[in-house]
């Protein structure tokens, strides 16, 4: 991955409170990311409000674009909205501070670096903007958008039940013809008589 000063914050420069930045994010950007093969046309703009408090950052990612995805229904590709924000605070550290583990939301940098990379961040917050389930928007008929030839398709692939027989079940079966097995009661043994 080339390295790219577009995506970095040199923070020290900055006056404390909010400073606001736009980045777009397209194909050649998520490719070099290794992003999903299957996604294309990317077409995503996150506005990014920095505000800089002493000692620390509060960063406000905005998401909203679109993506071209593979409908996972029918199969057809379709243009898929994305709108998403997520926030993240920056921690500074001292010189002589000892190492601290990173929480979900809450990142520590030492205050020697004072450029802030925030590419994998733009990248991660875009990815987890897609749902997880990518199915067409229905029409304003309120028709479904799928193409209707693999909905018919599906329709009559689940009309067929087919009953598979698994061999192992086999002799598990012959019991369920046969009618309950009566199990004698067991001996009561009689109590000991107290001394």
């Amino acid at each position: 991955m080339k390295h790219n000063r577009e995506y970095e914050i040199a923070w020290q420069g900055l006056k404390s409170g909010p400073h606001t930045y736009v980045y777009d994010i397209d194909d050649r950007f998520m490719q070099e990311r290794d992003a999903d093969d299957s996604f294309n046309d990317w077409d995503v703009k996150i506005t990014l409000v920095f505000d800089k408090h002493e000692g620390f950052f509060m960063l406000k990612f905005d998401v909203d674009g679109n993506v071209i995805v593979p409908c996972d229904r029918c199969g057809d590709d379709f243009k898929l909205r994305l709108w998403d924000e997520f926030n993240l605070v920056i921690k500074l550290l001292g010189e002589d501070a000892e190492q601290i583990d990173e929480e979900d939301d809450v990142v520590f940098i030492p205050r020697s670096e004072t450029v802030l990379d925030i590419s994998n961040w733009l990248y991660e917050f875009v990815m987890l903007s897609v749902p997880l389930q990518h199915i067409h928007p229905d029409k304003e008929d309120e028709t479904p958008g799928c193409n209707q030839h693999a909905l018919d398709l599906l329709d009559k692939l689940s009309e067929t039940n087919v009953t598979v027989h698994n061999p192992l079940w086999k002799g598990l079966e012959s019991f369920k013809e046969k009618k309950e097995l009566k199990v004698p009661a067991a001996k009561q043994r009689p109590k000991p008589k107290k001394p």
